[in-house]
């Protein structure tokens, strides 16, 4: 999330082969998705209270239908899904950035 918007895609961590964890530092590869009317709606749910906060990047940790984790500190993938789907979602954000401190 930027600003309390929603980066169109999530990654799903897939455990390998033999492995229940799914972490990529476990083995485990990023496959990245489009989001579900769920997953967007989750996002609609959390976004007004991150961006009252003043938090510009969050990763939302979702398993199934539910959030399980709010990411404040180290919001992570951002380069899966810059490769798998022609991103730049670090320029997203500095832009962001600049908007908001613009905005003091």
């Amino acid at each position: 999330m930027i600003n309390g918007n929603p980066v169109p895609y999530a990654l799903a961590r897939i455990p390998s082969a033999g492995e229940t964890r799914g972490n990529l530092a476990a083995g485990g590869r990023g496959e990245g998705r489009p989001l579900s009317d769920r997953d967007r709606w989750i996002c609609e749910q959390v976004g007004p209270t991150l961006r009252e906060q003043g938090l510009l990047f969050v990763g939302l940790d979702v398993i199934g239908d539910y959030l399980t984790e709010v990411n404040v500190t180290s919001p992570t993938c951002i380069r899966e899904l810059d490769h798998q789907f022609d991103l730049d979602i670090g320029m997203e954000l500095m832009e962001s950035i600049e908007q908001t401190l613009g905005h003091r």
